[in-house]
């Protein structure tokens, strides 16, 4: 039955690795009854994103799950029946040789990013044997085809969302989540010219840090028609409101990505950068995908400003002509959320997967 699961996570930078192994713990134990434990090599990073943790406990509960601090003198009391190594974060030493003891070796997977690059879909469920022991590690990759592990989307997510979804009006409501390299001060300038009233909502850390930086103080600031405004950290689930409830979204990262396509809103996507602008290569799959289908001026509008946000040129003039495409653009982001619906979600998928390793 693989009831027992170990989900392995080394908090890297920012929320979106931890973001992403708590959506995915709850939902295991939530929707198909596994018996959960989440270990993690800092608790602080998860306690924003749900509240009820304690960081000074080495062990509780939480939605189901049982916690863990990840810690240097870690000691094996229960080898579980799938282990997830989250994001190549290297499980311990000690306890990759007790799985290798287990009478009925468990299943091993290690859970790739996001990518939207073809090679992902032929790289998906690859086993890689351990070079010494009795070992087989397979590599699950997230994606956008049948051929990936799919998205994680909670049961019953798009019935919330469209129960507290607010309805369109004149003020053109904004989220802005993004890193320090985006080219805010030039985005900023346009957002003065808005000729209808705009309410930006601005998280802590990178987003405000950067906000301060163009336009000094705390906050709350006016420019022209736009009002941005300071937000405190939000759990996950307030934050999935958020999006539901703004008209577009800037994200960015993995976890924050994923989110916003399932709110069915239009959105802007900041790439996590890598070396040799390999971001660069995962931002044009991505677009290759989500742009088929869309008219040919309103996908001019979204490349050129998803560009411009991502190599740091003036978004400007892309942001002008995107919000001229932006009822085109809305209509296809909802179309977009409902076509990744119809294939498996991620937890199920996993799910799925390592029942056939059996």
């Amino acid at each position: 039955m693989q009831l027992h699961w170990d989900i392995f996570c080394r908090v890297i930078d920012n929320y979106g690795d931890i973001g992403i192994c708590w959506r995915l713990a709850r939902q295991l134990a939530a929707e198909h009854g596994k018996r959960v434990r989440l270990w993690v090599d800092d608790l602080e990073s998860l306690r924003p994103l749900c509240p009820a943790v304690d960081p000074a406990l080495a062990m509780q509960r939480a939605a189901g799950v049982e916690i863990r601090r990840w810690a240097g003198d870690f000691a094996v009391d229960r080898v579980a029946d799938v282990i997830i190594e989250a994001f190549a974060c290297e499980l311990p030493e000690a306890y990759v040789a007790a799985m290798a003891g287990q009478p009925a070796r468990p299943v091993w997977i290690n859970l790739e990013y996001l990518t939207a690059e073809a090679w992902a879909d032929g790289c998906h469920g690859m086993a890689s044997p351990h070079p010494r022991l009795p070992l087989v590690k397979h590599f699950f990759f997230p994606g956008f085809t049948p051929s990936t592990g799919g998205l994680l989307r909670e049961a019953g997510l798009f019935a919330e969302r469209d129960r507290v979804a607010a309805p369109p009006g004149d003020l053109l409501e904004i989220s802005l989540f993004c890193y320090t390299t985006a080219p805010l001060a030039d985005w900023l300038r346009a957002l003065a010219d808005s000729p209808r009233p705009v309410l930006c909502h601005v998280p802590p850390g990178q987003p405000l840090a950067a906000v301060r930086a163009c336009l000094g103080g705390d906050g709350p600031w006016q420019l022209g028609l736009a009002r941005l405004v300071p937000l405190p950290f939000l759990p996950l689930d307030d934050y999935d409101r958020l999006l539901w409830r703004c008209a577009i979204n800037f994200v960015r990262g993995e976890d924050s990505f994923v989110r916003a396509q399932w709110a069915g809103k239009p959105f802007v996507w900041q790439a996590y950068v890598q070396q040799d602008d390999a971001h660069l290569d995962k931002l044009t799959a991505f677009l290759d995908r989500h742009c088929a289908g869309l008219d040919a001026a309103a996908a001019a509008a979204l490349r050129a400003l998803f560009l411009a946000w991502n190599t740091g040129t003036d978004p400007g003039p892309a942001w002008r002509d995107y919000l001229a495409e932006l009822p085109a653009i809305s209509r296809h982001a909802a179309a977009w959320s409902g076509q990744l619906a119809t294939m498996p979600d991620l937890a199920t998928g996993l799910v799925n997967f390592c029942a056939g390793k059996v």
